[in-house]
């Protein structure tokens, strides 16, 4: 797992509850990789990355709990600890608002339990692009459980295609990893019709990446 930057130390009492609560249920299911101190700086840095950028604060424990599980999860895959059973396709905008979300969403309602998706953002926002929801929705595809997040070099690690647009060298090269980059129009401040194609150029890309991994 990548290693954090030291932190001051904190006692029981100055940790929020919230967090307190997040870091007992991780440390219970993370427990054979990882240390509780480990599981705890995992907690405490997603709620530092969320908390500047969410725009409703009353979902920021349930954001904060499920972005440090997907973080945990790809650095326990990256090391080996669990096992990769699907290939794992990473999604990267500036935002995580548009593209990035639209091309995860597609891959998983295309090839539902043949890969497993994530995307992030190199600058992201708080929250997800309305007509981006709206082009999903068109197509049976919902977004519940998406929110922007933060790129993290566990999710890099983890992932076994990388897939850049628009966000040019925020995304770190490493070896043993495919990279591609989309030339994929950026859907913020667009009309529908506009988004809708947007949303029809990133299928055919999906598609053709789904196809040449033998999905």
């Amino acid at each position: 797992m990548t290693q954090p930057q030291p932190q001051p130390e904190q006692g029981p009492d100055d940790v929020p509850p919230h967090i307190a609560t997040a870091v007992a249920d991780l440390a219970y299911t993370f427990g054979d990789a990882f240390s509780h101190d480990q599981v705890q700086q995992a907690v405490v840095t997603a709620h530092r990355e969320l908390a500047t950028v969410s725009t409703v604060q009353d979902f920021l424990p349930v954001l904060v709990a499920r972005m440090a599980r997907e973080r945990l999860t790809a650095a326990a895959q990256a090391d080996g600890q669990i096992a990769k059973v699907v290939p794992e396709l990473l999604f990267v905008c500036v935002h995580n608002a548009g593209r990035s979300q639209l091309a995860a969403a597609l891959a998983g309602h295309l090839a539902p339990g043949k890969v497993h998706v994530r995307s992030a953002g190199s600058q992201p926002t708080g929250e997800l692009n309305p007509a981006v929801i709206e082009v999903l929705a068109e197509r049976g595809i919902t977004l519940t459980d998406a929110y922007p997040k933060p790129l993290s070099g566990d999710v890099v690690r983890a992932a076994d295609v990388i897939v850049t647009m628009g966000c040019g060298d925020a995304c770190p090269v490493l070896p043993g990893k495919r990279y591609l980059d989309w030339d994929v129009a950026d859907p913020a401040g667009q009309p529908l019709e506009t988004v809708r194609d947007i949303r029809d150029d990133v299928q055919q890309r999906v598609s053709a990446l789904l196809r040449d991994l033998d999905i």
